[in-house]
């Protein structure tokens, strides 16, 4: 199979961003959904109404074209339409819509788990299917706690997992995502700082060997590179010595690739990457090709401990569909003979040179790997977000991230065409320029 690449087409707008018609939506909207976040201020709207979708573009209610550079949050690793995955659902939903879960599973379902057991790099492995990044989360620490006997967790701070309750209790990247819930929540997790760069490594990791030393903790949770966090890389040296720890104290190493794995770095996973073999891995996001879909996988060992005389599962109706496993398989198909996340890496090179030669004079700071890059912004607390409204008004839709909302992520579908990537480095320039420089 070639490699794939999403046809080139830059942005489209026929009228302004956002438009009349996503303005309109946008009002509907706010009728009938729950408001989330701050209140906002009055004026404009800042947000568009998405209608369609092919390749690396969306189009909005309006008819204005965008390139995609956010991809779902990084879960379209194949972009808005791939064929493969379009037709094993279709060949699915003509055999088997629902199955019954762990009482009578589908063979989609069954040829998935064989696959992920093979390249999670676990040896010996068994899954769990979930249906969000937050589903592999929670199973993570389910299983720790019943490997371990210990309910205590580290975390880092800047870390986000979900927000489920299991997952919100070490999601480190805001205090008040927690703190309405916190009474609710596990009181047994230990927060370190993430090492960021070498000069915080040796706090965070003198820290995580005392924390371990005092006992109770029975698994320690990190992203390879935080993702919601800002697309900070944790050196290699750092996560070997996590996992170094980990073994010396008997506590499980569960590492987040539910943004980082599946060619997103330009790896199939990052920590493998890194040279560390985790004890259990939580993957995600684009795993089911646009389908909700998630896994947790670990040794096998290490979930022999669901097995006990008492009944004990992590399960839900949908876990597992049939729809969902087979645009997976298809998904993993396209990623290996496709040869996607060697190409991943490659384009991903050259995208992060590109905006360091236009974005370094303008002191922005870009870290990442692979088509998983943020660039950090000198401007403050929310800068970010003013960012991003500029871009979507120039035809480019990113996402941001960091703690103060100061970064801007670009997670584009893998195979975007670099052509629109080096035309998009030129714009990002331009409305960085005007925004933080007044140029």
């Amino acid at each position: 199979m070639p490699i794939v690449e999403n046809e080139a087409l830059g942005p489209e707008l026929k009228t302004r961003v956002p438009g009349p018609e996503s303005r309109t939506w946008l009002l509907r909207l706010s009728r009938v959904a729950a408001p989330m976040g701050p209140i906002p201020e009055p004026g404009p709207m800042r947000s568009i109404v998405f209608a369609r979708g092919s390749g690396s573009n969306v189009w909005d209610v309006d008819g204005n074209r965008f390139v995609d550079l956010a991809a779902g949050f990084g879960s379209l690793l194949l972009g808005h339409d791939p064929p493969e995955v379009l037709r094993a659902l279709d060949v699915q939903k003509a055999l088997l819509l629902q199955a019954m879960g762990d009482v009578y599973p589908s063979n989609a379902k069954v040829g998935l788990l064989e696959q992920l057991v093979e390249i999670c790099g676990i040896p010996d492995a068994q899954g769990i299917l979930g249906q969000s990044g937050a589903d592999a989360v929670s199973a993570a620490l389910k299983t720790a706690v019943l490997a371990t006997g210990r309910a205590g967790v580290i975390a880092f701070r800047g870390a986000y997992h979900g927000l489920s309750y299991g997952p919100l209790s070490v999601c480190g990247l805001r205090e008040s995502y927690r703190e309405p819930f916190a009474a609710q929540l596990n009181s047994h997790v230990h927060w370190v700082d993430y090492p960021k760069d070498t000069s915080t490594e040796a706090a965070a990791l003198e820290r995580t060997e005392a924390l371990l030393r005092s006992g109770g903790i029975g698994a320690l949770i990190y992203e390879p590179i935080l993702g919601r966090g800002g697309v900070v890389p944790m050196s290699d040296a750092c996560a070997k010595e996590l996992r170094r720890l980990t073994i010396d104290h008997g506590a499980l190493l569960i590492a987040d690739e539910i943004w980082t794995g599946l060619g997103r770095s330009g790896s199939w996973l990052y920590c493998g990457r890194q040279g560390v073999t985790p004890d259990v891995v939580c993957l995600g996001k684009g795993l089911g090709g646009g389908l909700p879909l998630s896994a947790c996988l670990a040794r096998r060992e290490v979930m022999q401990a669901w097995s006990r005389d008492a009944e004990v599962v992590h399960t839900s109706t949908f876990a597992g569909a049939p729809l969902a496993c087979a645009t997976a398989l298809a998904t993993l198909d396209v990623l290996r003979r496709g040869a996607v996340v060697e190409r991943a890496a490659a384009v991903g090179s050259v995208f992060m040179q590109q905006l360091r030669d236009e974005l370094g004079p303008l002191g922005v700071t870009l870290s990442g790997a692979g088509l998983m890059i943020g660039a950090q912004l000198d401007g403050g607390a929310g800068v970010a977000g003013d960012v991003l409204l500029q871009l979507a008004k120039r035809g480019y839709l990113v996402s941001t991230g960091g703690g103060a909302r100061q970064s801007i992520v670009l997670t584009p579908p893998l195979t975007i065409a670099p052509s629109v990537l080096t035309e998009f480095t030129s714009v990002f320039r331009d409305v960085l320029r005007g925004t933080l420089h007044g140029g």
